[in-house]
């Protein structure tokens, strides 16, 4: 099934979750830099207080519900409308030709109460996909048809996603593999440790 029109929205604000997820765990493995003398300087006189105007950044809202092994359970509010999710970075990411680069890859599972979707699997592998080809996911023996856009991935067949989605809560890694549309495959691992709470999780918070 082609997926063209609502998607934008969401895996934008999926793509600004992927940042902050990025960000958070970069700073947390990163020493914590001596603090610089303090410098004193000539009192100036107090500046009168101004209020600044809230920010509309739907970023801010991103809120971790909950870490479970390697998957992450997120909610946020974009435009007032509740969103929840899994997210995951992978455990292992190949390219062929090794060492090509591209931005950071994501899987998610979303649920979107507004738009009555629930567990929907997507993708972010990191560069614009070759226009027309599909790209592969495989559970175990299950293999799944992902439907590509730009950076992004879906499963085609959305009578299947119910079952991919099942597959995952009970496999122990999930396999993308997709093409670039300079001709660079990629293989990103995700270990779905984790899934089958983070899922639980994000269920509870939108029912």
């Amino acid at each position: 099934m082609t997926k063209t029109l609502w998607q934008s929205p969401a895996i934008a604000l999926l793509t600004a979750a992927a940042v902050i997820f990025s960000t958070a765990a970069y700073a947390q493995t990163q020493p914590a830099k001596p603090a610089k003398p303090a410098q004193q300087k000539p009192a100036q006189p107090a500046a009168p207080a101004q209020k600044k105007p809230p920010k509309a950044d739907p970023t801010e809202q991103v809120v971790l519900l909950g870490q479970f092994g390697d998957w992450g359970a997120y909610t946020a509010s974009p435009g007032g409308k509740k969103v929840c999710f899994a997210l995951a970075k992978p455990s292992s990411a190949e390219t062929e030709p090794a060492g090509r680069k591209r931005d950071p890859s994501y899987a998610f599972v979303s649920t979107r109460p507004a738009e009555k979707v629930k567990n929907e699997v997507s993708m972010i592998v990191g560069y614009p996909q070759k226009t027309g080809v599909d790209a592969a996911a495989t559970i175990g023996l299950a293999n799944y048809v992902m439907y590509t856009q730009n950076d992004g991935a879906w499963v085609k067949n959305a009578a299947e996603e119910t079952q991919m989605v099942a597959a995952m809560r009970k496999g122990s890694d999930l396999i993308i593999k997709s093409a670039s549309a300079r001709g660079t495959k990629s293989t990103d691992t995700y270990s779905l440790k984790g899934l089958d709470q983070a899922l639980d999780k994000v269920a509870e918070e939108c029912k």
